[in-house]
């Protein structure tokens, strides 16, 4: 299970739910369902990692919940 916080809104434009992981830029995902955005940016969150080690990049660990002003 990944660690990282999710952030899940609804989308007008989208008409979808749109799941967002603030730290892993651009890794987001939509489901018809909160539950399924969830579901699908799991496997985009396993996906971003395996790119950047392919890569050689560095994967930030997880901070938990973040802080917004």
């Amino acid at each position: 299970m990944n660690k990282f916080e999710i952030i899940i809104y609804w989308s007008q434009t989208d008409e979808a739910f749109i799941a967002e992981v603030p730290e892993l830029p651009g890794c987001t995902a939509d489901g018809i369902s909160p539950i399924d955005a969830i579901k699908n940016v799991n496997t985009v969150i396993d996906q971003w990692i395996e790119t950047a080690h392919l890569m050689g990049r560095e994967v930030p660990k997880p901070k938990g919940r973040l802080m917004f002003a």
